[in-house]
């Protein structure tokens, strides 16, 4: 990878991760390692051919485990309930929360 797109690499949204693992080189320019990328790969090809239980428990799933790092409890909670997706679970908030 040249330093033009090193330089102009987006290190921000949800394909930035993709695009650098998918070029094996890390935002500060660096290789990825091979051993780390052939895990990766590995472990997202099993994760590919999983069978899904349904859009809407993935996407709570992934607004709980992102949500969680951005949205206090209660809003998030708040937030899910509004949206007609089930509250948060205790095990969810101790988990994401550490169980405040």
């Amino acid at each position: 990878m040249s330093t033009e797109n090193l330089e102009t690499q987006s290190t921000t949204g949800a394909d930035a991760i993709d695009v650098a693992i998918a070029q094996g080189i890390d935002f500060d320019g660096s290789p990825i390692p091979a051993a780390k990328l052939d895990l990766y790969t590995q472990v997202m090809g099993l994760e590919a051919g999983r069978q899904r239980s349904g859009v809407s428990n993935t996407m709570r799933s992934r607004i709980v485990r992102i949500g969680a790092k951005h949205i206090p409890q209660d809003d998030l909670n708040q937030m899910l309930i509004a949206a007609d997706f089930a509250p948060l679970k205790d095990k969810e908030i101790a988990f994401y929360y550490g169980g405040k």
